[in-house]
């Protein structure tokens, strides 16, 4: 089993002092999810401040984007943290 840490997404310096708080008591990931802000700023700022645990969407809604730039995002985040990026698609559609 895997033990992960929701980061917040609407203070960006808290994102990155929390991810460095969990890696540093032996969490093995961090997380985001889409709710009212951009997950994946709050991301590249865990990478930068961690080393080793990974980091992932929980949720980041896949219809607003093209498939194109969900891709860019995607591989941009995991080339720049060194493959630790875990992406989570949702449709925010029930079904």
């Amino acid at each position: 089993m895997r033990i992960v840490c929701q980061l917040p997404t609407d203070n960006w310096n808290r994102a990155g002092t929390r991810a460095k708080w969990a890696e540093g008591i032996g969490y093995d990931g961090v997380t985001t999810s889409e709710l009212a802000h951009d997950p994946f700023m709050p991301l590249a700022i865990a990478g930068h401040s961690t080393d080793r645990v990974a980091l992932g969407t929980s949720i980041a809604v896949a219809f607003p984007r093209s498939p194109m730039i969900a891709a860019n995002i995607g591989w941009d985040l995991n080339v720049q943290t060194g493959g630790r990026f875990e992406f989570g698609l949702g449709t925010q559609v029930k079904g």
